[in-house]
């Protein structure tokens, strides 16, 4: 851990905060420190100046700096510790996975302009579980294809992806390489690309099994998302368990009043 002093050749050139701006100053502050960040001088595990030294150098208050911290928390770039040995801590920059418009893992790294890496960690054609039959409308005794992969980004490992096809829509699927999108191989090669699902978004403890494959400690936190597929009309093609390291992902996903409940609510102005 580096502990930086004020003039310390990481933090650069200080805000001229006395200059008259729209943006206030606890905005500014905050995009100085993220600047340093994106240009590599401010490094994940560096200790920031105390608050009150770095405050007075900047030529604010306490409060107008810790708005700006506090910012940096809530989006994980920053971790404030408490303590005689506490301070403010640059944390590794968290990903953004966006899962808005059902995009498979590849689409989400495109989107945060990073590359997307598998490793396979087994393939094979199994005995559909009741959970995953009945997610899937198969009958009794109905084979899936189970895919377990680790989905890498930076080079390390992001997320844990347990998928389940239905083998008779996909016959000769684990004869396919499977380090790409495997959306990507649904829609080209079956023409059964999902189009809507239902999606579950919980919180989750790493077992030991998935602490080793996502290098994590167990008990470490995940994130969730169950999901079940369909095609345009309307077949269950994918029944999917993502499981995300918590420190290293932000799950994103954009929505919108729908047609029917804006009508809804029109209704109920109007009457």
């Amino acid at each position: 851990m580096r502990v930086l002093g004020v003039d310390h050749r990481a933090l650069g050139n200080k805000p001229r905060l006395s200059r008259t701006s729209d943006e206030p100053s606890h905005a500014r502050i905050e995009k100085w420190l993220l600047g340093r960040i994106d240009a590599g001088r401010l490094l994940p595990d560096d200790k920031l100046p105390r608050e009150e030294e770095l405050a007075a150098a900047l030529g604010v208050s306490r409060m107008t700096l810790r708005q700006a911290l506090g910012s940096m928390e809530s989006r994980g770039l920053l971790e404030r510790r408490r303590g005689r040995a506490g301070g403010n801590i640059i944390r590794e920059r968290q990903i953004e996975c966006d899962l808005t418009g059902l995009p498979g893992f590849t689409e989400q790294m495109r989107r945060a302009n990073v590359r997307a890496g598998a490793r396979v960690i087994g393939v094979k054609r199994v005995r559909a579980g009741r959970a995953v039959a009945a997610s899937l409308e198969l009958g009794r005794n109905q084979d899936v294809f189970e895919i377990v992969r680790v989905r890498s980004a930076r080079r390390e490992p992001l997320a844990l992806e347990e998928t389940y096809l239905p083998a008779h829509l996909f016959a000769g699927l684990d004869r396919r390489p499977l380090t790409g999108s495997i959306y990507a191989i649904m829609r080209r090669d079956y023409d059964l690309a999902p189009h809507s699902a239902q999606e579950w978004l919980e919180p989750a403890v790493a077992t030991h099994a998935h602490a080793t494959l996502l290098d994590v400690e167990p008990g470490a936190a995940l994130m969730l998302v169950t999901r079940t597929s369909f095609t345009a009309s309307g077949v269950a093609v994918e029944h999917a368990f993502d499981r995300y390291r918590a420190d290293r992902t932000r799950i994103s996903l954009r929505t919108s009043v729908s047609t029917t409940v804006s009508a809804e609510l029109t209704a109920d102005a109007v009457g």
